[in-house]
């Protein structure tokens, strides 16, 4: 039998997908009020990746990428799914959404984002809220999958995580009596 170890703690990531500014500094708004302050943030870059949002969104979709200082329970993750769900439902114009908020997790190995979407390589976490492991950490960079987006694959997008990581790593090397792990 294996011995059961408390798990560390994970950097909060949220990726955000919009095509209004305004509603972009509204958001960040509430999601510091919800999660704290951001210790990082991505540029606005554009997402041209796919035309996935293009008829809800319109034309001109951008990204930004942010983390939060404080660390989460991994476990919270279908938790902060469902509050990014009811924050697009109240920012929506009549029946389509103005922003689209993807929350997942950071740890020294991989890249995790929640979504409501079932699928083979995703696992069921609670109300409604399935987990992917979208990137993996190997080799001292992050590497996607034959599943991962292909935005989460350019290097643009693993230099953003690989600086998120190095935040988080000297995060988690201040806390006293952690589990050793590889980082």
């Amino acid at each position: 039998m294996g011995k059961i170890n408390p798990h560390l703690k994970v950097k909060l990531i949220i990726s955000l997908i919009f095509s209004q500014e305004q509603i972009l500094k509204k958001t960040q708004g509430l999601l510091i009020r919800k999660f704290g302050p951001i210790d990082c943030q991505s540029r606005v870059m554009p997402f041209t990746h796919t035309d996935y949002y293009r008829q809800e969104f319109g034309e001109g979709l951008k990204k930004k990428i942010l983390s939060f200082k404080k660390l989460i329970a991994a476990q919270e993750l279908a938790r902060i799914k469902n509050i990014s769900n009811r924050i697009e439902q109240k920012s929506k114009n009549g029946s389509n959404r103005c922003i689209n908020i993807d929350p997942g997790y950071l740890s020294h190995s991989k890249l995790v984002l929640a979504t409501t979407k079932d699928f083979a390589h995703r696992i069921y976490l609670n109300n409604g809220i399935y987990a992917e492991v979208t990137l993996v950490y190997t080799a001292k960079t992050f590497r996607g999958w034959d599943w991962t987006y292909p935005d989460y694959r350019t290097p643009e997008y693993i230099n953003i995580f690989n600086e998120i990581r190095e935040i988080y790593r000297n995060q988690i090397t201040k806390i006293p009596n952690k589990t050793q792990i590889p980082i």
